[in-house]
């Protein structure tokens, strides 16, 4: 695999190209853009791969997400990939307004619309039907032309995994994931995925990797990327992976905390073992350790090395990105 990592400035962004990094990825939120953030990564990087991972699927149209893609890969071309969530039910409704009951069936119709906006050619219309997109497009200006640009989905559980092979061209996998959910849960998904959509390539696989290096002060390491899987299990959504690893105690523990605003002992109800199977983090050596045992049941593909964001300032999760680099070093990546 290669290794990822999400944005981290342009200063660390040219010594990571340096040192290995493969790609860069972004993603939306209430203070940040995906696309902006995207040109900002385009404008400030020579080789690696870019893409958002992910931008909201249903904030924007079919049309919206890949004229962004369509502009950006002119400064950049074939360096550009398109990840796609579908966000949590709620901020779907109340943050965007928009409709987002069905979700794996409307994401799946999404992709398909990007793609055929994608891979239209000057001259003809660009056509799309389905439950929730309808396009009926007359392009007359000469500006289009195909871009196979991968499109990947955000998927977490099989369902969605499965989609994201259907129609996609691979999956995003989350922070959480462990090996026995690569490889119990995520891949035969993908596989069956591939089966349904009669596809003979293999879906590509990029995934996030919670990742906290700290030689001076380890345990603050330790204790943030404990506070980042304690926040991400907050989530019901998560309850299968939760059963499948036999973690029902302490995340009803941390459940409970979270609602009280105890994040002390919400970081702290987040056990050894579940550290150990999702983050890498503590001191250089310790994280490589990690790597090393768990580099073959990462995403085969791509690995975003992902600091913790959750209550850890920029200036701290850019000193985590930099000291991740140190990772790259002596790894062996198949």
């Amino acid at each position: 695999m290669r290794f990822g990592m999400s944005w981290p400035g342009r200063e660390v962004a040219r010594e990571a190209e340096q040192a290995g990094i493969a790609a860069f990825v972004t993603g939306d939120f209430v203070d940040h853009d995906a696309y902006l953030n995207l040109a900002e990564m385009v404008a400030n990087t020579e080789h690696a791969m870019l893409g958002p991972a992910i931008a909201y699927a249903f904030a924007r149209t079919p049309y919206a997400h890949a004229t962004a893609m369509r502009q950006l890969h002119a400064q950049a071309p074939g360096r550009l990939f398109l990840g796609l969530g579908t966000a949590a039910y709620r901020i779907n409704r109340d943050w965007f307004g928009v409709s987002a009951d069905r979700p794996m069936a409307r994401i799946a119709e999404t992709a398909e619309a990007v793609r055929a906006w994608l891979h239209a050619e000057n001259g003809e219309k660009i056509r799309y039907t389905g439950e929730f997109q309808h396009i009926d497009a007359d392009v007359r200006a000469p500006v289009l032309g195909r871009l196979d640009i991968p499109v990947l989905l955000a998927g977490f559980n099989p369902r969605m995994a499965a989609t994201a092979a259907r129609v996609g061209d691979g999956i995003i996998g989350h922070g959480l994931f462990t090996d026995s959910w690569w490889n119990e849960i995520i891949r035969p998904a993908t596989t069956l995925g591939t089966q349904q959509g009669g596809h003979e390539r293999t879906p590509l696989e990029h995934g996030w990797i919670i990742t906290a290096v700290d030689d001076a002060a380890p345990e603050r390491a330790i204790a943030d990327a404990r506070r980042m899987i304690a926040f991400y299990l907050t989530v019901k959504t998560y309850d299968p992976f939760v059963a499948h690893h036999g973690w029902q105690e302490p995340v009803a523990q941390l459940r409970a905390a979270f609602r009280t605003g105890d994040t002390k002992a919400m970081t702290n109800a987040v056990t050894d073992d579940m550290l150990t199977r999702i983050a890498i983090c503590g001191t250089t050596t310790e994280a490589r350790a990690t790597l090393t045992r768990r580099a073959a049941n990462l995403p085969h593909d791509l690995g975003y090395l992902a600091p913790p964001s959750y209550l850890v300032s920029p200036k701290r999760r850019a000193a985590y990105a930099h000291s991740s680099l140190a990772l790259l070093e002596d790894t062996t990546r198949p």
